[in-house]
């Protein structure tokens, strides 16, 4: 996968683009929970972090089922202030789409969200970057993770249907997948699903592998529904040392001010 500016990279890609790499993509698995994008190169997450103990389950929030309109997802969306140790700002560049195609069509869910364009097409999208503040969330490295976080909004059973393909197309791509684009082709290797912490009413994580310059770029993906509405978080950490984590926390916070 080749350097470009799409929303769901936008977290990352584009502070890659200020440090002059170019990535391949390659894919990986997830599992319940929610995962944000790390945005520095440097910055790492650990797809386990903060997961709620079995013995401690949270309870299942209810919904009125709304579906939102992009007014009603920045009203839901966090803000600076919100959150201890976390800033807000609106993602730039949102204008801007992949054009990713899979050879394997069953890998199409998983694009779609490479993409920024999750299919089922919502009914309105609104997109943030989440970034650490504090050396509580900065880790050792003292690099601020960064997560793109999309909150889009679904008709009647799209959003359910959105997390039902996205966990068949983990399962089904777990060996991996090509794409093309108008920026030419990219591989995604290792699909996986990816423990997280419980969240809304429905929660999936997983992680896709990618290769930046023949350096494997880990991406991690968690998606949190709570009736029609769905969050998705975004990491990606340019190190082959480093996994990209979203805080428990942020997952969470985001996941209670859905309706």
């Amino acid at each position: 996968m080749r350097v470009r500016t799409t929303v769901v990279a936008a977290g990352a890609l584009v502070l890659c683009l200020a440090a002059g790499c170019g990535p391949d993509g390659d894919g990986g698995q997830g599992t319940g929970g929610d995962k944000g994008p790390g945005g520095k190169a440097t910055a790492s997450a650990s797809p386990t972090t903060g997961a709620t103990p079995e013995a401690d389950p949270a309870p299942v929030p209810t919904s009125d089922g709304r579906t939102l309109t992009e007014a009603g997802l920045a009203k839901a969306a966090l803000a600076t202030g919100d959150l201890p140790g976390w800033a807000f700002a609106p993602l730039p560049g949102t204008d801007e789409r992949g054009t990713e195609e899979p050879d394997d069509r069953a890998c199409a869910p998983i694009t779609a969200i490479i993409n920024g364009s999750p299919d089922p097409a919502p009914a309105a999208t609104v997109f943030r970057t989440a970034t650490a503040t504090t050396t509580a969330e900065t880790g050792a490295g003292g690099d601020g993770t960064v997560v793109t976080v999309i909150l889009t909004s679904h008709r009647a059973g799209g959003a359910e249907e959105l997390m039902r393909s996205v966990r068949d197309a983990v399962r089904a791509c777990a060996d991996g997948f090509r794409t093309t684009s108008e920026d030419g082709p990219s591989t995604y290797t290792g699909v996986r699903a990816l423990p997280a912490p419980k969240a809304g009413q429905e929660s999936f994580a997983y992680q896709v592998t990618g290769s930046l310059e023949g350096v494997r770029i880990p991406l991690v993906f968690h998606l949190v529904r709570t009736g029609s509405t769905v969050a998705t978080f975004y990491a990606a950490a340019f190190s082959a040392d480093s996994a990209p984590e979203v805080p428990a926390a942020l997952v969470t916070a985001q996941a209670a001010r859905l309706p």
